[in-house]
């Protein structure tokens, strides 16, 4: 990770794949399970039979059995508090009567069948399976399925397939990339397509998802990991570094910015990093840059206008801005609350906004997996009262059958 000194704005965005991933969705949309397989034997280097593109429900369930058990009860812990925060959303059915007698229910109801994408470049990412398979759970979907890319040999990572265990799915696939997005928004022989896909991914992943949009929903487009920290100059610098270099570890397109309350803490940070990054191999070559705000109210300002996926309030000075955030993924307030926290066992979610998506997105929730419908009657005489009004409407517009249909049930 490299310290760059500057002002508070992102490194410019990755160039979307368009055309190419345009042309793996056609491909796998006119060819089915054979262009998967020959996308994954192109691209993750895994030649795999038919038969072989879904993992067997046996193989799935064994591999609880050779988690170690430090790791299989981090994700225990990390299921219950993504649970127990998932649950505190759901919203009961409400019913409005209005005053001609009408009556409308607004209930929430789940989709049928969602697909989760767990990225496997950098390392597989169980955590990922975590965050979106227990949320669809409490949200009440019956159908799931997980796709991962495959390792080597085909392998499918016994961490994935552990953590499907815990959170109840047994349908998973050997696939990953753009093919994956495909044969979950079209179907395949061996895949059946899904309402919603969710999951980060790579860049290839994510400009798939914004081209299958409206064939499938989605929860968004997740971009390059950002961490955004405002520092007071009371802060420890040490942690602060830490908290900076865990996030480069998603690799080198991580957004990284630093914004001190004092300058001295700017300095403090970055002689702080110069001492630990030797030692700490898995962090990417990401840029980090810092940037003294002249106050609290320049710094919040400045992070309002990037609507960052983390934003860190460190100091007392910064934490007491916590209660005016209004654009931000997810909030992390006080020393104690790194972003890694968030990452795997806190209990929010870490599929969150990126790109400024947070000034309109919320984090993947029980929301993301249900929609809203309402159920609308008209008893005894609610029918006389609201026709004059409806039809006097549909007149208007033009459609003077939909005046009629109102009329004549008055």
């Amino acid at each position: 990770m490299r310290i760059v000194r500057g002002d508070a704005s992102w490194p410019a965005p990755p160039s979307r794949p368009e055309a190419r991933v345009a042309d793996i969705l056609r491909t796998v949309r006119r060819g089915g399970d054979d262009a998967v397989l020959r996308y994954t034997e192109e691209f993750d280097r895994a030649e795999l039979a038919p038969e072989q593109l879904q993992v067997d429900a046996r193989e799935v369930e064994a591999a609880v059995g050779v988690l170690e058990p430090a790791v299989r009860r981090g994700l225990e812990t990390a299921v219950a508090n993504v649970k127990a925060v998932a649950r505190a959303q759901l919203r009961d059915p409400v019913t409005i009567d209005l005053p001609e007698g009408q009556k409308v229910e607004v209930d929430e109801v789940p989709v049928e069948r969602v697909g989760i994408y767990a990225p496997g470049g950098r390392a597989p990412y169980p955590s990922t399976v975590v965050m979106c398979a227990t949320t669809a759970r409490v949200a009440g979907v019956p159908q799931i399925a997980v796709c991962a890319p495959p390792g080597p040999g085909g392998r499918a990572h016994p961490a994935i397939l552990a953590a499907c265990v815990l959170c109840g799915v047994t349908e998973v696939y050997r696939m990953g990339g753009a093919q994956a997005i495909a044969a979950l928004a079209y179907g395949t022989e061996s895949v059946r397509k899904v309402d919603v896909i969710v999951g980060p991914g790579n860049p290839w992943v994510t400009e798939a998802k914004r081209q299958v949009y409206g064939e499938t929903g989605i929860d968004g487009l997740a971009g390059p990991s950002e961490l955004l920290v405002i520092a007071g100059g009371d802060a420890d610098p040490e942690l602060v570094a830490l908290d900076l270099l865990a996030q480069a570890e998603h690799g080198p397109e991580s957004r990284l910015l630093l914004i001190g309350l004092d300058e001295g803490l700017l300095d403090a940070v970055a002689a702080a990093v110069g001492r630990l990054l030797p030692q700490r191999p898995s962090v990417a070559d990401a840029a980090c840059g810092t940037w003294a705000a002249p106050d609290a109210s320049a710094a919040l300002r400045a992070a309002e206008e990037l609507a960052p996926e983390h934003l860190e309030l460190v100091g007392r000075e910064a934490e007491a801005l916590a209660g005016r955030v209004r654009r931000a993924g997810c909030v992390f307030v006080g020393a104690g609350a790194g972003t890694a926290f968030g990452d795997y066992v806190a209990g929010s979610n870490h599929v969150l906004p990126t790109g400024g998506a947070a000034r309109f997105q919320s984090a993947l929730s029980p929301a993301t997996f249900r929609r809203r419908m309402a159920r609308v009657s008209l008893p005894g005489e609610a029918p006389a009262r609201l026709a004059p009004a409806g039809a006097a409407l549909a007149r208007a517009e033009g459609f003077p059958v939909h005046a009629e249909s109102m009329e004549r049930r008055a």
